[in-house]
């Protein structure tokens, strides 16, 4: 079949992509996924995820250098509190089994901060007993 009038073919549009960008103040989470935005309260450096505490191991030495070539996945393994009553969380890099500790941030999410508190009483090789008499 011939075309009806190729002298009055409409020009093809031209397709503008529509990329979704994050902002430059927020990265997206390994483990759970969800926008973490750089800034947050209580600390000068947003190492981990609020909501489900994992993180990337960026950092080498000091807070915030960003030099660690592993880029390994870091899953949050326990906390620890320090003398003046800081919460810090301790992360395992499951690429290297190198061992960081965290301080928690003011967003982060206190039910998964307890969990992992809580995760050595679950232990049935721990005698609980014990530890309720002290």
């Amino acid at each position: 079949m011939p075309r009806r009038n190729p002298a009055r073919e409409r020009p093809q549009r031209r397709k503008t992509a529509h990329h979704h960008r994050e902002p430059a103040d927020a990265s997206r989470c390994v483990g759970c996924r969800l926008d973490v935005p750089m800034i947050a309260p209580g600390t000068a450096h947003r190492n981990h995820c609020p909501h489900c505490l994992t993180s990337l191991h960026v950092d080498h030495r000091i807070p915030g250098d960003r030099r660690a070539g592993c880029r390994g996945r870091m899953a949050a393994l326990s906390v620890t509190v320090r003398p003046d009553g800081e919460w810090l969380i301790i992360h395992h890099c499951e690429s290297c089994g190198e061992l960081s500790a965290n301080r928690i941030a003011g967003d982060d999410n206190a039910l998964a901060l307890l969990r992992i508190a809580m995760r050595p009483l679950s232990d049935p090789r721990l005698p609980v007993n014990a530890l309720l008499a002290l």
